[in-house]
C-alpha cells in the first residue's frame, strides 16, 4: 500500500520535536510507575486483549444463538457443526486470555497458570447452556413487557437491553470463576455500544427486562431478584464509600441496592446505598431514593419527598 502521508520538503521547518516528546512521555511513565502502589500495578506483564476478547464474545454470541447471531448463511442442518466450531475456537482463545489474567494478578507464570486457566474455562463451558436458558427468559420478559415488540426475534436482534444482558450473563459467570478483568472487559464492550453499564459482579435474577436502556447503571454489589423491570436512566448506585484511615477506598463492600422480585423502576429513578426495595414495589420516574421500601409499595416523587 502506497504511503499517502504528505512529504515534508527539506526547506520546510519541522513543526514538532519528536525526540523531546518521546523523552517527556518516558518521564511521565517513570513518574507514574514510581507513584502507583505496587500491589495494584501489574508491571510489564501482558494483559488480556480487549480486541481478542471482543472477537471471543462475538463467537460465543453466535454459539448461543447460531441462527440469529451466527453467520448470515448458516442453515439449520449445519447448526450443531457451527456451534461446535465456534465454541471450540472461543474457548481455546479464552484459555489464553485467562492465563494472561492469572499471570498478571499473581506475578508468576508457567504451566500451573495454564492448567488453572483450562480448568476455569472448562467450568465456564459447563454453564453455557444455563446462560442460554436465562437469556431466553430475559427475551420472553422483554416481549411480554413491551407492547411495541412484534415478535421475539426482534428482541434479540434489536434491543440494547438484551445485548447488554447477553454480555453480562457471560461475564458474570467468568467473574464468579475468578476472572474479573476479562469479565469487566466484556461488560464494558456492551456499555460502549448500548449505554447500559452493568458491573459483572452484580447478581441479577431470571426474566430481567431493561426497556430502552440508555443510561442504566447497575453497581458491583447490586442484587436483583426475578421478573424485575428497569427503564432508561435508572441508577442502582452507592450512596457513600467506606475509606481506610489513610483515606483509601475500601474495595468490595456491599454498597448498592437490593431489589427484590417483581419490582418495576421507572425512567430516571436513582436508588442509592444498601437499601432494599421490597417485592412487588413500583418506583416512579425521577425518584431519588435512599431508604428501604416495604413490599408492595408505590413510591412517587411527592411521597418520596414526604418520607425523607
Amino acid at each position: 500500500m502506497a504511503n499517502t502521508a504528505p512529504e515534508m520538503s527539506e526547506s520546510m521547518p519541522r513543526r514538532w520535536d519528536v525526540a523531546t516528546v518521546v523523552a517527556d512521555l518516558r518521564e511521565a511513565r517513570r513518574k507514574w510507575r514510581a507513584h502507583v502502589d505496587r500491589e495494584t500495578d501489574l508491571g510489564d506483564r501482558e494483559f488480556p486483549s480487549v480486541e481478542r476478547i471482543e472477537g471471543l464474545i462475538k463467537q460465543l454470541r453466535g454459539a448461543l444463538f447460531p441462527l440469529r447471531l451466527g453467520p448470515a448463511d448458516l442453515q439449520r442442518e449445519a447448526e450443531d457443526h457451527y456451534v461446535g466450531y465456534a465454541i471450540d475456537l472461543a474457548l481455546s482463545g479464552l484459555v489464553e486470555e485467562a492465563r494472561l489474567e492469572l499471570d498478571c494478578r499473581e506475578r508468576s507464570g508457567g504451566d500451573a497458570h495454564r492448567r488453572e486457566a483450562v480448568d476455569r474455562v472448562r467450568r465456564f463451558a459447563e454453564r453455557l447452556a444455563d446462560i442460554r436458558l436465562a437469556l431466553d427468559e430475559d427475551i420472553d420478559a422483554a416481549y411480554a413487557g413491551d407492547p411495541a415488540a412484534r415478535f421475539v426475534d426482534e428482541i434479540l436482534l434489536c434491543y440494547p437491553g438484551i445485548h447488554a444482558l447477553l454480555h453480562y450473563r457471560v461475564a458474570h459467570v467468568l467473574h464468579e470463576l475468578g476472572l474479573p478483568l476479562i469479565a469487566r472487559i466484556i461488560t464494558e464492550l456492551a456499555h460502549s455500544s448500548t449505554g447500559i453499564d452493568i458491573h459483572p459482579g452484580a447478581v441479577i435474577g431470571r426474566a430481567f427486562f431493561i426497556d430502552h436502556g440508555t443510561g442504566v447503571v447497575i453497581g458491583e454489589t447490586a442484587r436483583i431478584g426475578d421478573r424485575v423491570r428497569l427503564y432508561q436512566a435508572v441508577t442502582l448506585g452507592a450512596k457513600s464509600f467506606e475509606t481506610t484511615t489513610g483515606g483509601q477506598l475500601v474495595k468490595g463492600k456491599a454498597r448498592h441496592p437490593v431489589v427484590e422480585d417483581d419490582v418495576v423502576i421507572y425512567a430516571g429513578a436513582t436508588v442509592l446505598g444498601r437499601v432494599t426495595i421490597g417485592t412487588g414495589s413500583t418506583i416512579g420516574g425521577n425518584v431519588w431514593l435512599t431508604h428501604d421500601v416495604a413490599p408492595g409499595s408505590v413510591i412517587t416523587q411527592a411521597r418520596c419527598a414526604q418520607h425523607d
